[in-house]
């Protein structure tokens, strides 16, 4: 199976971890985009380590990819086939970093952007291991087989989308707080108005807000 690697960030204390955020980019970029998020959000977890794994596909416009998107036929149809079968290398990477670190996925956090949105929210719930948070900016939630059953951990999400976004429509993350709820998850949502497909500060800010809450727990 294919092994991730990419950009990271010690923890802020200098010492060993004792937790992890694993930040996924969007598409067509980088791990070294999203690690820049790293030092907004150290010092709310100042033991954990921040690792941004640059996705297994590489683009014909250079990046990487979590998956292929069908720009000429059904978006839809590639994104939700494609989450799928990207999962199980994200998946592979978490329990690896896990086995190496010795840090559970209870002090893990798995947050991403647009397409690494899309692979947070779907491989964090499939879970059988509750994980502090999940995170996803500008993306839209594929739900992963058997959820809402309680074989799988409902840990805390945080959604927020730019109104404006012409990437990824706005009321795809309006409908993941919609049927998260309904199943018993923690969530926390927020729009940024007047924002198109990016992280404005104040996204930026109320995620951060997010971690402070569930590292706290």
């Amino acid at each position: 199976m294919t092994k991730l690697s990419g950009p990271m960030m010690p923890p802020a204390n200098g010492q060993a971890p004792d937790a992890a955020v694993v930040l996924l980019h969007g598409y067509g970029s980088d791990g070294n985009d999203l690690i820049g998020l790293a030092p907004h959000w150290r010092h709310l977890l100042p033991g954990a380590l921040f690792v941004s794994p640059n996705a297994p596909i590489g683009t014909e416009m250079g990046g990487f990819q979590w998956f292929p998107i069908d720009w000429t036929g059904d978006r839809l149809a590639s994104r939700q086939t494609g989450v799928i079968e990207a999962r199980p290398v994200l998946e592979g990477f978490l329990r690896d970093l896990w086995a190496q670190t010795g840090i559970t996925p209870e002090r893990t956090i798995l947050a991403g952007f647009s397409q690494g949105a899309m692979m947070a929210l779907h491989v964090g719930t499939a879970l059988p291991e509750k994980l502090m948070g999940i995170i996803g900016f500008s993306g839209a939630f594929l739900p992963p087989e058997g959820f809402g059953r309680d074989a799988l951990a409902k840990p805390p999400v945080c959604l927020v989308h730019g109104d404006m976004d012409d990437v990824v429509d706005p009321n795809l993350s309006s409908d993941a707080n919609a049927l998260l709820d309904e199943a018993g998850f923690d969530v926390s949502y927020h729009v940024s108005r007047g924002v198109g497909h990016g992280i404005a500060p104040d996204g930026l800010g109320f995620a951060a807000e997010f971690i402070g809450r569930v590292a706290a727990k």
